[in-house]
């Protein structure tokens, strides 16, 4: 099955129904989309704004190899990451992972996969804008997000 992979990098947000007819359109081999959209949260009302920053050139690089291993792993015949950068607010979007697949499983698993490595392999830095005068944070990685991804190691 061939297999289209579309990542992108972008300041502005992204249409979830337009990406995914991308990966559908035309394609009477796909019987599953999964589709994982990741927004911004207020953090209990604390949270301004989440401000990204990515090395262009090496992000896109490196999501590229995590689509590659998610396409030698399962059977997909499409699959779109989407990355946000700049300045976003409380209830925008970040990012879009779809997978397109003949079965329910691998495109589950594909884009659980991406989002996993996404977390913790995609080299962007997130720096916390606080509402009032609150001193904001660069975001730390997560203990969480690497025993997430850890479960993908093969033996």
């Amino acid at each position: 099955m061939s297999c289209t992979i579309r990542i992108r990098i972008q300041p502005q947000s992204f249409d979830i129904e337009e990406e995914s007819s991308r990966l559908t359109e035309g394609r009477s081999d796909v019987g599953a989309l999964v589709t994982f959209t990741g927004y911004c949260r207020d953090e209990g009302g604390t949270l301004a704004a989440l401000t990204l920053e990515h090395y262009p050139g090496m992000a896109e690089a490196e999501i590229s190899r995590i689509a590659e291993e998610a396409v030698a792993r399962w059977p997909l015949s499409g699959l779109t990451a989407i990355h946000r950068h700049g300045r976003i607010v409380p209830g925008e979007p970040i990012v879009l992972v779809a997978a397109a697949s003949s079965h329910r499983q691998a495109a589950f698993e594909a884009a659980s996969f991406m989002m996993d490595y996404l977390k913790t392999r995609a080299p962007f830095w997130k720096k916390e804008e606080r509402v009032g005068d609150q001193e904001g944070d660069w975001v730390q990685a997560k203990a969480v997000d690497d025993a997430a991804a850890g479960r993908w190691q093969k033996p």
